[in-house]
């Protein structure tokens, strides 16, 4: 049984799924901001001006560094508790289905891609400050890298286990399962033309928010009107163009494309878009694609929970810049315009060095089968090889 038939051991219809995530969103982002908020309020109510939450580099200066880090690393830890929350009591589903195949959840490749991470890490961010020092300054302040390091160490992996359990886990499985949903193919096209012509809507007209929510529920009713029609299904069903487009999206190439690309967009918000471009959006979902690969070939979120904790807490120690997501007071600060950072360095870590990494994991583990673990059909497992629950 392969990592998403691990789905098939819960409950598994798509509207838990559908429930479960708006849960884990209002989780993260509503209840999980609020401590951040409460800091804020406090410094706007003692003079601060609003001007001065307007950004992360703004907010992380007003609260100090490492209190920012740790209210926002707070929103994630209380979006993996919904997380959790929402398997259990949607999908009946225990903490170690949503993790791995195995009998238990296997820490030794946890470790072994941590250490090869982060080896990686140190290695490379030494041989860039060496190549350049000019581009860097060295600012070692020893209480706040400390209290620092605590955060990163007790904090930071509960914010890489979140997106890693919501993107590689819970919609991946999510995802997969509902693809053999019989308007799936559908929605999925529906959504490609409702982003589509949102896009050239903004793009060439005064789109003001009222005609964002004319759109909006013009989208929303057309698409529940089609969908409840019993005619329109028919037409569907005898469509061999339907036909052919459901069993292409039915395939475990959809779950990880769409994970990965919803990874990307989540980033795409993060500061380093607007100073580097639409370029770092080949960089975030490449990452997301990787990591999904680990996922579906390992059968487990070991190797995905290893590498992302690794890649976050190394940077978050190692370097930062005035116009990083991550603010922190690490050893190095890159000072260089960002406008110096080309499509070399951004490509080079998706299209050089995660292949090599891939290789490396699939000669330790012994992956076989690359076509059918990342191409082959969604298929319900045998019932003799699962008790669903009731």
């Amino acid at each position: 049984m392969d990592y998403i038939q691990q789905a098939y051991k819960g409950l598994h219809d798509w509207w838990r799924y559908l429930v479960g995530s708006i849960i884990i969103f209002i989780a993260w982002q509503v209840l999980g901001m609020i401590p951040l908020l409460i800091f804020l309020g406090i410094e706007v109510a003692g003079g601060a001006s609003l001007a001065e939450i307007t950004d992360i580099a703004k907010m992380a200066s007003l609260l100090g560094n490492n209190l920012f880090l740790f209210l926002m690393l707070v929103s994630f830890a209380v979006g993996l508790i919904g997380l959790i929350f929402s398997a259990k009591l949607l999908h009946k589903q225990s903490f170690l289905k949503l993790t791995t195949t195995r009998s238990k959840i296997d820490w030794k490749r946890f470790w072994f891609v941590f250490v090869l991470w982060g080896i990686f890490s140190v290695g490379s961010t030494m041989l860039t400050y060496y190549a350049a020092p000019e581009e860097y300054i060295f600012n070692f302040n020893p209480q706040p890298f400390f209290i620092l390091c605590a955060i990163v160490i007790l904090i930071m992996p509960l914010q890489t286990s979140f997106e890693e359990y919501l993107f590689r886990g819970y919609l991946m499985q999510g995802i997969s399962v509902s693809s053999k949903e019989k308007f799936f193919s559908f929605t999925i096209l529906y959504l490609a033309l409702f982003c589509m012509f949102y896009y050239l809507l903004h793009t060439f007209t005064n789109f003001s928010f009222l005609y964002i929510l004319v759109y909006l529920t013009f989208s929303i009713v057309t698409f529940f009107a089609l969908t409840n029609s019993k005619k329109f299904y028919n037409y569907l069903e005898s469509s061999s163009l339907y036909k052919s487009l459901s069993n292409i999206l039915s395939r475990k190439l959809t779950p990880l494309i769409l994970t990965s690309v919803g990874f990307g967009l989540l980033h795409g918000l993060n500061p380093e878009v607007d100073k580097l471009g639409p370029i770092m959006m080949v960089f975030y979902i490449g990452t997301g694609l990787v990591l999904g690969i680990m996922t579906l070939m390992d059968d487990g979120l070991e190797l995905a929970l290893g590498f992302h904790a690794a890649n976050n807490m190394f940077t978050a120690l190692l370097v930062t810049s005035d116009w990083s997501a991550l603010q922190t007071d690490a050893l190095l600060t890159y000072t260089a315009d960002p406008a110096k950072i080309g499509f070399l360095e951004i490509g080079a870590p998706v299209l050089i060095i995660y292949p090599i990494l891939l290789i490396i994991l699939a000669k330790v583990y012994g992956w076989k089968n690359w076509k059918a673990k990342l191409f082959g059909p969604v298929e319900e497992p045998q019932k003799e090889d699962y008790k669903v629950v009731e």
